[in-house]
């Protein structure tokens, strides 16, 4: 579902979706139908399906488009149709509706249903299993049959000879008379022989794996949450001591830092003064409590993740003890906490989780190292 949208309903948030249509008042108006997981769609007024069913009935929802009518796109563009062709069926746009409907949901739509008798019918084979196999084809709208396999080669094809019992004219309208016509015991065979390969290369597919994957599953998520030690950082801070504000002391561009934080916001200006104040600060947050305050340089945004990459090679190549810390994360995902920057976190959708990512990258710069690779 690529169009997404919601509304929030008493606090709570009701997932929707979207779809064009024409609307005739008066003129053709292109405009968007608005669809929502608890079957509310809206269309210039709330509706529910019965109601869509009465908009397509009336003309509301354009179902045929005259030659010569007058169209717009609101804030858009106007014109004339010379040709028109809609392909708006209104018994299949209602379906179509209620299948986003059930999509949004996390329901199985008309294709899904129909695809789960074939299933039964594949495995049984039974004459009741095949009826039901062509009423649930035919329930599909009629413009989405094509696409129900995902084969955009067979399309539908295979699918409307098991539906079909042999010497009857395939389910479906015919679309080339040279293909589609009486269904034969061949048909039948090479429809079957069709889903058997299918089932195949998708159980092949389900076990494949890339050549350079892990030999097995990732470890869970590494947090490293923002913690405050009033007392000092304790004797075991465990995979804490990945965080920028640990008291790891490194050297850059001939300077000692007591930290990366301290590093990071003391580059983060021009200002000689301020920057030495930064870097002498007591603890990390005063740092960053100064460099607020500060001028940063030119185009800092754009060069503060080549220098956030650099203090943390820098702190590794620097620590080896924290680099075997590191390392033993193995392949695990490095989620950082940093409250203040939605950049550098890893908050929820918005989060972009920088740091972590970095700590990512040295880290398989330093097993590769190990391993004696030189990558630089």
């Amino acid at each position: 579902m690529q169009n997404r949208t919601f509304r929030i309903v008493d606090g709570e948030r009701i997932e929707g979706t979207w779809r064009h249509v024409f609307i005739h008042n008066w003129t053709y108006h292109l405009t968007d139908l608005l669809i929502y997981a608890d079957g509310a769609i809206w269309c210039w007024e709330w509706v529910d399906l019965d109601g869509l069913r009465t908009k397509l009935a009336q003309g509301w929802i354009a179902t045929e488009i005259p030659p010569g009518a007058r169209a717009s796109a609101h804030d858009l563009a106007s014109w004339v149709f010379d040709e028109p062709r809609v392909w708006i069926d209104p018994d299949d746009f209602v379906v179509q509706v209620a299948d986003e409907i059930d999509r949004l949901n996390g329901r199985p739509d008309s294709t899904d249903r129909c695809l789960r008798v074939l299933d039964r019918y594949l495995a049984g084979r039974s004459d009741e299993d095949r009826r039901a196999l062509a009423t649930a084809y035919l329930a599909i709208p009629a413009m989405d049959r094509r696409y129900a396999l995902g084969d955009m080669d067979a399309k539908d094809w295979p699918l409307r000879v098991l539906c079909t019992p042999v010497g009857d004219e395939a389910v479906g309208a015919p679309e080339s008379p040279d293909r589609f016509g009486i269904v034969t015991e061949d048909m039948r065979r090479w429809a079957f022989d069709y889903f058997a390969e299918q089932d195949r290369s998708r159980a092949e597919y389900a076990d494949r794996r890339e050549p350079d994957d892990p030999p097995g599953p990732s470890a869970g998520p590494v947090n490293l949450e923002a913690v405050v030690y009033p007392k000092g950082w304790p004797d075991d801070p465990g995979v804490l001591v990945l965080r920028n504000e640990y008291p790891a002391e490194i050297e850059f561009g001939g300077v000692r830092h007591p930290t990366v934080t301290h590093a990071y916001w003391s580059l983060s200006t021009g200002d000689p003064d301020a920057a030495e104040r930064i870097r002498t600060a007591e603890r990390p947050y005063e740092a960053r409590k100064i460099a607020e305050k500060a001028v940063r340089r030119p185009e800092w945004s754009d060069m503060r993740l080549g220098v956030m990459s650099a203090l943390l090679r820098a702190k590794f190549a620097q620590h080896h003890d924290l680099a075997g810390i590191l390392i033993a994360t193995g392949d695990a995902p490095i989620h950082y906490s940093d409250p203040g920057s939605v950049y550098w976190h890893a908050r929820g959708e918005r989060g972009r989780n920088w740091v972590g990512r970095l700590l990512e990258l040295v880290r398989g710069e330093l097993v590769a190292e190990r391993a004696g690779l030189a990558l630089r």
